[in-house]
């Protein structure tokens, strides 16, 4: 009896010690889950404020930028009769850099080359501000010397296109008659405001309206107008690769800004480039063109502005002269005043030496570089060196052996026209590649 009590009490024991253990288990268990409950929110707490003060911070630098982005872009001013007047551009400055950072970009494709013989050249070096330009004169309208953001520029003030008689006409010799050869090219800089549309742009006529307008047909000369990304010549319009626009569907412009316009003539066909691409490829114009007039269309108080204008007459391909003379010579590479620093435009004529010696791998160059007689002579001589290693090194960079290049610098010490004048001095600033045997 005593046995089967024990056995009983042993039993309970053993039942009361398993089922506390399950108690306690239970209680482990929840007590486990309640503080991993704490501990997550506890880190979604923390998680919280640390996106919250992400956030806060991602938000005030926005509002910085902007803020700053207000005061860096209100620099652009336009400056006229050295009187206190500034017209405000906001975006002007960033745009302006932003031309700056795309002039470093290789215009690989660009196929443009000048003419070889500079007949006007106006770059408004020793302008007075507020003056009528000097080597211009007016057809109609109102055309003054600015200052745009540092530059010598001519601004086009209040402009109607469509009223015959507008614009300005370049300086000639002889005006009156055909001063354009049937091969020439003319290049220019054109300004964008913010404020342009569709109803302002720059209008190129190919005939002297002030004095050859008794000699010609109106009907037979189409125009051509230029906004910020297209160009409209009669029937034939195009746009600047990527713009998303077409003449049709006229671009809004949301950045000032300058664009280096290019047009060659040949023969027959003309082509017009904006920056680095060709965007008109008329192969028959339809007409000969005989002279040149600018202005500038506004719908509103909008201003146009130009600066770098230059007419050249001829397109003789520079091998030809190259197998004739054993050197050409090109005033097409162009550099940053007082600098070795080449332009962007001038890739078209480096290009084209490049594909010329790819094409003819037995030719060896001496790049020879030249300026005009302004400023100091020993200065001048040390600019010529360092442009010519310019060139030299621009070509090496688009893979021509530097074995067959060599360069010179000659200075001021062997002009070739007078340098009394702008297209004579021009025409001194070159580049000669010289064929080495």
């Amino acid at each position: 009896m005593k046995r089967v009590i024990l056995s009983l009490f042993c039993l309970v024991i053993i039942l009361c010690t398993s089922v506390a253990q399950i108690n306690v288990n239970k209680v482990l268990n929840k007590s486990k889950k309640k503080a991993e409950r704490k501990v997550e929110q506890r880190l979604e707490r923390r998680i919280d404020k640390a996106v919250d003060k992400t956030l806060d911070a991602a938000e005030d630098g926005i509002d910085d930028a902007v803020k700053g982005d207000d005061k860096k872009d209100k620099g652009s001013t336009v400056t006229k009769n050295n009187e206190s007047s500034v017209e405000q551009n906001n975006t002007a400055q960033s745009q302006e850099q932003n031309q700056q950072s795309v002039a470093t970009v290789m215009w690989s494709k660009y196929d443009f080359v000048p003419g070889s013989e500079i007949i006007f050249e106006d770059d408004l070096q020793g302008e007075q501000n507020g003056e009528f330009p000097g080597k211009w004169d007016l057809v109609g309208g109102s055309v003054e010397n600015a200052n745009l953001n540092g530059d010598n520029v001519m601004m086009f003030i209040k402009m109607r296109a469509a009223i015959n008689g507008m614009g300005i006409v370049p300086l000639m010799t002889h005006a009156d008659e055909d001063y354009l050869s049937d091969e020439f090219t003319v290049e220019f800089d054109a300004y964008f405001e913010l404020k342009a549309s569709s109803s302002n742009y720059y209008k190129v006529e190919f005939f002297d309206a002030k004095n050859q307008k008794k000699k010609i047909d109106y009907k037979q000369f189409s125009s051509l107008n230029i906004t910020q990304n297209t160009a409209r010549l009669g029937t034939s319009d195009g746009s600047y690769p990527g713009s998303g626009c077409s003449f049709s569907k006229p671009h809004t412009v949301t950045n000032p800004g300058w664009r280096h316009i290019a047009i060659s003539f040949n023969k027959r066909a003309l082509k017009v480039y904006f920056d680095d691409a060709r965007i008109l490829n008329i192969p028959n114009l339809g007409f000969k063109p005989i002279g040149l007039s600018l202005l500038f269309n506004a719908d509103n108080d909008t201003r146009g502005y130009i600066k770098n204008v230059r007419i050249a007459k001829g397109a003789v391909p520079l091998y030809d002269r190259l197998l004739t003379d054993g050197k050409f010579v090109t005033t097409g590479i162009k550099f940053d005043v007082n600098k070795a620093t080449i332009r962007p435009e001038s890739m078209g004529t480096i290009n084209y030496v490049v594909k010329m010696m790819k094409d003819y791998p037995e030719l060896k160059f001496s790049v020879e570089g030249h300026t005009d007689s302004d400023g100091d002579e020993k200065n001048n001589q040390s600019l010529s060196e360092k442009r010519s290693q310019s060139v030299l090194e621009k070509l090496v960079e688009l893979g021509i052996s530097r074995e067959r290049l060599s360069s010179k610098g000659y200075g001021e010490s062997i002009p070739v026209a007078g340098n009394d004048t702008s297209e004579g001095k021009a025409q001194n600033r070159r580049v000669e590649f010289v064929k080495i045997s």
